[in-house]
């Protein structure tokens, strides 16, 4: 039986998307960070649920991420991209992303209402 529960959630971990982020504010402050739910983590950064160094810093934009299905790849990365030089994030955050735009603002707005349900909302 312990076979079956250790084989389930090696399985189950690989079903899993992990992510390594980096979040910036207005003056390109940086952050980097890693999550199993990138939604929910760079929503508690915007909120500022969480008394850390990104709510000190108002850290609230996410300008680069990239997943990975291994939780121990993703953790390896972040500590990777932590140990480098400003310049070499910078530099990783242009490849993707040259303007720097917040890449979570259409996640944390709600759908655009289309012109017809609109219209039906209004005809009952």
């Amino acid at each position: 039986m312990k076979n079956l529960r250790e084989g389930w959630g090696k399985e189950s971990n690989e079903m899993r998307q992990y992510y390594v982020y980096i979040m910036t504010n207005h003056s390109r402050t940086l952050y980097t960070g890693v999550t199993n739910n990138l939604l929910l983590r760079v929503y508690q950064h915007k909120i500022k649920k969480v008394a850390s160094f990104t709510q000190h810093y108002n850290v609230n934009k996410l300008v680069y991420y990239e997943t990975t299905n291994d939780v121990r790849v993703a953790i390896a990365r972040e500590k990777e991209i932590k140990g480098w030089v400003r310049r070499k994030k910078v530099t990783l955050i242009n490849s993707v992303n040259p303007a720097w735009e917040d890449l979570s603002l259409e996640w944390m707005d709600p759908p655009p209402c289309h012109s017809e349900e609109h219209s039906y909302e209004e005809s009952r």
